[in-house]
């Protein structure tokens, strides 16, 4: 009889998981830590921009009725800076010197560039040597950018650096948002030594948590590395009970089938409920997920819908799969977690650069080098030789997505491909 907790299809993991990854409640952020976040309502501008008419050049503003004849001889009445207001109107034959961003006086409606000027200092007049063809010129309008009132950012926007500077723009040095999810990091086995650790006998260094912190921060979520578990339950069980009180937790190693793989049986000790174990996806097939409820004072399941579980991930202990399930299915939780409206994973559509020979039963995500030309996207695999062999990703800055089956792919097919190298919230 099949196991009804080994998943059919890589999408019907991913919508299990999803289906329990609910938006964190709303708050105040600052804008300076709000870099890939999401908006949790619309940000509306308080004021006009420009927020007068603006000059998007030096040189001088003019009467375009005065451009009549050129060359035109006109008094400069005064100098404007950016910073400052203008003091006289510019009338028949007058013109202001202007610097760019400055206010455009009243009275005038074109901006001359100084290159096409030959300004005299001692009799304080400008002599106008080309024009453009009509009134307007080099003159940004008051509002023509945005009205007071309209949506700077609406719900749902991804913060970028641009729309934070966009906000700051109009006042808005705080803004609401999700704020980012908790995310544990254990990796387990007693295999593991630190990083900075030279490495014994029969042992490896703990490559897992650097990468899935860095990762987790590349998603937008806060990172909260657990060290390394050893294979034995109460070191486990201790530091399982560590990570359940953040809002996901993430294992590395420990979900096959060894005599020491002992999470699964841990994660049900402390209260995780599992929702599936195993995938057809190569390399990750034995990714583990389940949640733990929150519970109250008296030890109770909490009802409110309000109340997320802790999601719970068992990820393969080798490198390449832990990464791919966290791009596959951690990455599209955080972002959901963070009330994004399209959590990914963002598949694009490429063209194969060179041949490729898929084998076996499952989906394969393939490192691969993508680059984008005149015609699309292209995909070139990069050597690789499993789910131990971290230094083929260093090559890669993306998946190609090749379907189960055994087949030769040849240059110019189609092939589904995952962008690594883009901000959080997609391309």
């Amino acid at each position: 009889m099949k196991d009804k907790s080994v998943m059919e299809s890589i999408e019907a993991a991913l919508s299990a998981v999803l289906e329990q990854a609910s938006p964190r409640p709303v708050v105040d952020c600052s804008l300076a830590g709000s870099l890939g976040l999401v908006l949790a309502g619309d940000a509306l501008s308080d004021v006009d921009s420009p927020p007068f008419d603006k000059s998007l050049m030096d040189g001088f503003a003019v009467r375009f009725a005065d451009l009549s004849s050129l060359p035109a001889r006109l008094t400069v009445i005064e100098e404007v800076m950016a910073g400052q207001v203008p003091a006289r109107a510019v009338g028949q034959g007058e013109a202001t010197r202007i610097m760019t961003g400055a206010p455009v006086p009243e009275g005038a409606d074109t901006v001359i560039p100084v290159e096409q000027t030959h300004y005299d200092a001692t009799t304080r007049s400008v002599e106008i040597v080309a024009a453009p063809s009509s009134a307007g010129a080099a003159i940004l309008r008051r509002g023509s950018s945005l009205r007071a009132g309209s949506p700077v950012a609406t719900e749902g926007t991804c913060i970028r650096p641009q729309e934070i500077a966009a906000l700051a723009e109009f006042g808005h040095s705080t803004v609401r948002v999700r704020p980012r999810p908790r995310i544990a990091v254990l990796a387990t086995g007693d295999e593991l030594v630190p990083c900075h650790q030279q490495p014994g006998p029969g042992q490896i260094r703990n490559t897992n948590e650097p990468m899935l912190v860095a990762q987790i921060q590349q998603a937008g979520g806060e990172a909260v590395p657990l060290g390394i578990a050893r294979d034995n339950r109460p070191d486990l069980a201790a530091k399982i009970a560590q990570g359940l009180s953040c809002d996901a937790l993430l294992l590395s190693g420990g979900v096959s089938a060894g005599v020491l793989d002992l999470v699964p049986s841990e994660l049900a000790s402390a209260g995780v409920q599992e929702v599936f174990h195993k995938i057809p996806l190569r390399p990750g097939r034995p990714l583990w997920f389940g949640l733990r409820r929150t519970t109250d004072a008296d030890g109770e399941t909490a009802s409110s819908s309000a109340i997320s579980p802790c999601l719970v991930f068992g990820l393969p202990g080798n490198p390449v799969s832990s990464m791919v399930c966290f791009e596959l299915f951690v990455r599209p939780a955080i972002r959901t977690l963070l009330g994004d409206p399209q959590p990914g994973p963002h598949r694009l559509q490429a063209t194969l650069a060179a041949p490729h020979s898929a084998r076996g039963d499952r989906t394969t995500c393939h490192p691969a080098r993508l680059q984008v030309g005149p015609n699309g996207w292209t995909a070139a695999p990069v050597p690789w030789i499993g789910s131990a062999d971290l230094q083929a990703t260093t090559r890669a800055n993306g998946l190609a997505v090749f379907p189960p089956g055994t087949r030769d792919w040849q240059p110019g097919e189609a092939v589904d491909v995952i962008c690594w190298d883009v901000l959080p919230g997609g391309l």
